[in-house]
Protein backbone atom coordinates (compact mmCIF):
# COMPACT_ATOMS: atom_id res chain seq x y z
CA UNK A 1 0.00 0.00 0.00
CA UNK A 2 1.06 3.42 -0.88
CA UNK A 3 2.17 5.93 1.76
CA UNK A 4 -0.04 8.54 2.60
CA UNK A 5 0.16 11.49 0.54
CA UNK A 6 2.83 9.86 -1.67
CA UNK A 7 3.07 11.36 -5.35
CA UNK A 8 2.11 9.01 -8.05
CA UNK A 9 5.20 8.02 -10.36
CA UNK A 10 2.64 7.18 -13.18
CA UNK A 11 0.13 8.67 -15.37
CA UNK A 12 -2.34 6.72 -17.51
CA UNK A 13 -4.32 8.96 -20.14
CA UNK A 14 -7.80 7.30 -20.56
CA UNK A 15 -10.27 10.61 -21.22
CA UNK A 16 -10.08 10.30 -24.39
CA UNK A 17 -13.39 9.89 -27.08
CA UNK A 18 -12.37 6.53 -28.88
CA UNK A 19 -14.42 8.17 -32.00
CA UNK A 20 -13.24 5.95 -34.52
CA UNK A 21 -14.21 2.91 -32.60
CA UNK A 22 -17.86 3.66 -32.63
CA UNK A 23 -20.02 1.65 -32.05
CA UNK A 24 -18.59 0.08 -29.81
CA UNK A 25 -17.45 3.10 -27.50
CA UNK A 26 -20.96 4.44 -27.84
CA UNK A 27 -21.68 2.50 -24.76
CA UNK A 28 -17.94 1.70 -23.28
CA UNK A 29 -15.09 3.79 -23.17
CA UNK A 30 -12.16 2.66 -25.23
CA UNK A 31 -9.68 2.06 -22.44
CA UNK A 32 -11.86 -0.01 -21.36
CA UNK A 33 -12.50 -2.29 -24.38
CA UNK A 34 -11.14 -5.89 -23.77
CA UNK A 35 -8.05 -7.00 -25.91
CA UNK A 36 -6.70 -10.34 -25.22
CA UNK A 37 -9.20 -11.02 -22.53
CA UNK A 38 -8.32 -7.82 -20.62
CA UNK A 39 -9.51 -4.40 -20.85
CA UNK A 40 -6.88 -2.35 -22.32
CA UNK A 41 -6.36 -0.14 -19.59
CA UNK A 42 -5.35 -2.89 -17.16
CA UNK A 43 -2.97 -4.24 -19.29
CA UNK A 44 -0.97 -0.83 -18.93
CA UNK A 45 -2.04 -1.40 -15.30
CA UNK A 46 -0.50 -4.57 -14.97
CA UNK A 47 2.65 -3.53 -16.82
CA UNK A 48 3.22 -0.50 -14.80
CA UNK A 49 3.23 -3.12 -11.57
CA UNK A 50 5.21 -5.27 -12.70
CA UNK A 51 7.78 -2.60 -13.20
CA UNK A 52 7.55 -1.53 -9.54
CA UNK A 53 4.67 1.73 -9.76
CA UNK A 54 2.80 1.62 -6.87
CA UNK A 55 0.70 4.29 -7.23
CA UNK A 56 -0.43 5.78 -10.39
CA UNK A 57 -3.32 8.75 -11.62
CA UNK A 58 -5.64 7.83 -14.16
CA UNK A 59 -7.30 10.65 -15.60
CA UNK A 60 -11.31 10.53 -17.31
CA UNK A 61 -13.96 12.28 -19.09
CA UNK A 62 -15.88 10.09 -21.81
CA UNK A 63 -18.18 7.53 -20.08
CA UNK A 64 -15.66 8.70 -17.10
CA UNK A 65 -17.98 7.27 -14.31
CA UNK A 66 -17.38 3.74 -15.84
CA UNK A 67 -13.31 4.32 -15.57
CA UNK A 68 -13.43 5.70 -12.50
CA UNK A 69 -15.59 2.43 -11.22
CA UNK A 70 -13.10 0.06 -12.78
CA UNK A 71 -10.00 1.13 -11.03
CA UNK A 72 -11.59 1.30 -7.85
CA UNK A 73 -10.93 -2.35 -7.96
CA UNK A 74 -7.29 -2.32 -8.06
CA UNK A 75 -4.41 -2.18 -5.65
CA UNK A 76 -2.00 -2.94 -7.60
CA UNK A 77 -0.91 -0.05 -8.56
CA UNK A 78 -3.42 1.97 -6.22
CA UNK A 79 -5.08 4.36 -8.44
CA UNK A 80 -5.53 8.29 -7.42
CA UNK A 81 -8.45 9.29 -10.33
CA UNK A 82 -8.33 12.79 -12.05
CA UNK A 83 -11.35 13.43 -13.91
CA UNK A 84 -12.25 16.49 -16.31
CA UNK A 85 -15.40 17.83 -16.75
CA UNK A 86 -13.91 19.87 -20.08
CA UNK A 87 -11.73 17.44 -22.30
CA UNK A 88 -8.41 18.57 -21.70
CA UNK A 89 -6.15 16.57 -24.26
CA UNK A 90 -3.24 14.71 -23.89
CA UNK A 91 -0.77 18.37 -22.48
CA UNK A 92 -3.65 19.69 -20.57
CA UNK A 93 -4.88 16.21 -19.06
CA UNK A 94 -1.65 15.94 -17.72
CA UNK A 95 -1.01 19.46 -16.39
CA UNK A 96 -4.30 19.13 -14.56
CA UNK A 97 -2.86 16.13 -12.55
CA UNK A 98 0.72 17.67 -11.46
CA UNK A 99 -0.35 18.37 -8.04
CA UNK A 100 -0.82 14.30 -7.90
CA UNK A 101 2.51 13.56 -9.38
CA UNK A 102 6.11 13.08 -8.38
CA UNK A 103 8.16 16.17 -9.24
CA UNK A 104 11.16 14.46 -10.65
CA UNK A 105 9.93 12.14 -13.77
CA UNK A 106 6.66 10.49 -14.51
CA UNK A 107 5.77 7.73 -16.66
CA UNK A 108 3.14 8.66 -18.46
CA UNK A 109 1.27 5.78 -21.23
CA UNK A 110 -1.97 6.23 -23.56
CA UNK A 111 -4.57 3.67 -21.72
CA UNK A 112 -5.22 2.45 -25.14
CA UNK A 113 -2.16 1.14 -26.10
CA UNK A 114 -0.84 -2.33 -26.52
CA UNK A 115 2.31 -4.14 -26.90
CA UNK A 116 4.03 -7.38 -25.57
CA UNK A 117 7.37 -6.98 -24.48
CA UNK A 118 10.78 -8.01 -25.66
CA UNK A 119 13.98 -8.83 -23.94
CA UNK A 120 13.01 -6.62 -20.78
CA UNK A 121 9.85 -4.93 -20.16
CA UNK A 122 9.33 -1.10 -22.10
CA UNK A 123 8.88 0.25 -18.99
CA UNK A 124 12.12 -1.27 -17.02
CA UNK A 125 14.14 0.06 -19.86
CA UNK A 126 12.31 3.38 -19.77
CA UNK A 127 12.86 3.65 -16.36
CA UNK A 128 16.92 2.58 -16.67
CA UNK A 129 17.68 4.79 -19.37
CA UNK A 130 15.98 7.49 -18.22
CA UNK A 131 19.11 10.14 -17.47
CA UNK A 132 17.94 13.67 -15.53
CA UNK A 133 21.13 15.56 -16.54
CA UNK A 134 20.48 15.15 -20.03
CA UNK A 135 16.89 14.66 -20.21
CA UNK A 136 13.37 16.49 -20.36
CA UNK A 137 11.55 13.38 -22.64
CA UNK A 138 12.12 9.93 -23.35
CA UNK A 139 9.51 8.84 -25.65
CA UNK A 140 9.22 4.65 -26.49
CA UNK A 141 9.56 4.86 -30.62
CA UNK A 142 8.37 1.66 -33.31
CA UNK A 143 9.61 1.19 -36.46
CA UNK A 144 6.81 1.90 -38.71
CA UNK A 145 7.73 -1.12 -40.66
CA UNK A 146 6.60 -3.62 -38.01
CA UNK A 147 3.84 -1.49 -36.05
CA UNK A 148 0.72 -3.87 -36.40
CA UNK A 149 -2.21 -1.52 -38.10
CA UNK A 150 -0.01 1.67 -38.17
CA UNK A 151 -0.51 3.31 -41.75
CA UNK A 152 1.16 6.64 -40.68
CA UNK A 153 4.07 7.94 -42.39
CA UNK A 154 5.96 7.95 -39.37
CA UNK A 155 6.82 11.24 -36.56
CA UNK A 156 10.37 10.98 -35.66
CA UNK A 157 14.23 10.14 -36.85
CA UNK A 158 15.84 8.62 -34.06
CA UNK A 159 19.42 10.15 -34.67
CA UNK A 160 23.08 8.80 -33.47
CA UNK A 161 23.17 9.87 -29.78
CA UNK A 162 19.37 9.17 -29.17
CA UNK A 163 18.03 12.46 -29.77
CA UNK A 164 14.76 13.08 -32.01
CA UNK A 165 14.50 14.75 -34.85
CA UNK A 166 10.70 15.64 -36.10
CA UNK A 167 9.40 14.31 -39.31
CA UNK A 168 8.96 17.77 -39.98
CA UNK A 169 8.76 18.41 -44.38
CA UNK A 170 9.84 14.75 -45.26
CA UNK A 171 7.55 12.72 -46.56
CA UNK A 172 7.73 9.69 -43.88
CA UNK A 173 9.96 9.32 -40.75
CA UNK A 174 11.32 5.57 -39.89
CA UNK A 175 9.59 5.81 -36.03
CA UNK A 176 6.58 6.74 -34.85
CA UNK A 177 5.58 7.67 -30.94
CA UNK A 178 3.92 4.58 -29.15
CA UNK A 179 1.83 6.85 -26.59
CA UNK A 180 4.40 5.82 -23.68
CA UNK A 181 7.33 7.85 -22.20
CA UNK A 182 8.98 9.58 -19.40
CA UNK A 183 8.41 13.66 -18.78
CA UNK A 184 9.95 15.69 -16.79
CA UNK A 185 7.35 17.86 -14.46
CA UNK A 186 9.34 21.20 -15.19
CA UNK A 187 8.43 20.76 -18.62
CA UNK A 188 4.88 22.51 -17.73
CA UNK A 189 5.66 25.63 -16.72
CA UNK A 190 4.51 28.31 -18.79
CA UNK A 191 2.20 26.10 -20.65
CA UNK A 192 -1.06 26.90 -21.46
CA UNK A 193 -4.36 26.27 -19.37
CA UNK A 194 -6.88 24.37 -20.69
CA UNK A 195 -6.77 21.60 -23.18
CA UNK A 196 -3.89 21.03 -25.50
CA UNK A 197 -1.51 18.44 -26.47
CA UNK A 198 1.34 17.12 -24.91
CA UNK A 199 3.00 17.98 -28.73
CA UNK A 200 4.23 21.66 -26.79
CA UNK A 201 6.05 20.05 -24.20
CA UNK A 202 8.43 17.71 -26.91
CA UNK A 203 8.47 20.85 -28.83
CA UNK A 204 10.14 22.41 -25.74
CA UNK A 205 12.41 19.61 -25.17
CA UNK A 206 12.90 19.12 -28.67
CA UNK A 207 14.46 22.83 -29.15
CA UNK A 208 16.82 22.37 -25.33
CA UNK A 209 18.28 19.31 -27.44
CA UNK A 210 16.88 17.21 -24.31
CA UNK A 211 14.03 14.92 -26.38
CA UNK A 212 15.75 11.51 -26.38
CA UNK A 213 14.33 8.31 -28.01
CA UNK A 214 13.78 4.49 -26.94
CA UNK A 215 12.96 1.60 -29.76
CA UNK A 216 10.49 -0.68 -28.68
CA UNK A 217 12.01 -4.11 -29.25
CA UNK A 218 8.71 -6.26 -28.57
CA UNK A 219 5.63 -6.22 -30.63
CA UNK A 220 3.20 -3.42 -30.97
CA UNK A 221 -0.38 -3.06 -32.60
CA UNK A 222 -2.49 0.14 -33.12
CA UNK A 223 -5.99 -1.10 -32.65
CA UNK A 224 -8.09 1.93 -34.23
CA UNK A 225 -11.44 0.47 -35.68
CA UNK A 226 -14.10 -2.20 -34.36
CA UNK A 227 -12.41 -3.91 -37.78
CA UNK A 228 -8.97 -3.79 -36.62
CA UNK A 229 -9.66 -5.38 -33.42
CA UNK A 230 -11.28 -8.03 -34.95
CA UNK A 231 -8.46 -8.89 -37.51
CA UNK A 232 -5.96 -8.49 -34.53
CA UNK A 233 -7.06 -11.06 -32.00
CA UNK A 234 -5.42 -14.15 -33.82
CA UNK A 235 -1.79 -12.37 -34.05
CA UNK A 236 -2.42 -10.78 -30.38
CA UNK A 237 -2.68 -14.69 -29.45
CA UNK A 238 0.05 -15.59 -31.22
CA UNK A 239 2.38 -12.67 -30.18
CA UNK A 240 1.47 -13.70 -26.39
CA UNK A 241 2.54 -17.04 -27.06
CA UNK A 242 5.46 -15.91 -28.44
CA UNK A 243 6.37 -13.27 -25.27
CA UNK A 244 5.62 -16.15 -22.76
CA UNK A 245 7.76 -18.90 -23.94
CA UNK A 246 10.87 -16.39 -23.74
CA UNK A 247 9.53 -15.55 -20.19
CA UNK A 248 9.76 -18.89 -19.70
CA UNK A 249 13.30 -20.02 -21.29
CA UNK A 250 14.64 -16.65 -19.77
CA UNK A 251 13.16 -18.30 -16.46
CA UNK A 252 10.57 -15.78 -16.10
CA UNK A 253 7.21 -16.38 -13.86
Amino acid sequence: MSAPNAKAQAMVLAAGLGKRMRPITDTTPKPLISVAGQPMLDHVLDKLANAGVTQAVVNSHYLGQQIIDHVATRTAPTIITSPEEDLLETGGGVKNALSKLNEDAVLIANADVFWTEGAEPLFDRLINAFDPDHMDALLALYPVSNGYGYDGAGDFFWQVDGRLKRRGEAPEAPYFFTGVQILAPHLFEDTPDGAWSLNVVYDKALAAGRCYGLVHDGGYFHIGTPEALKESESVIAKALEIERAKKAASGGV
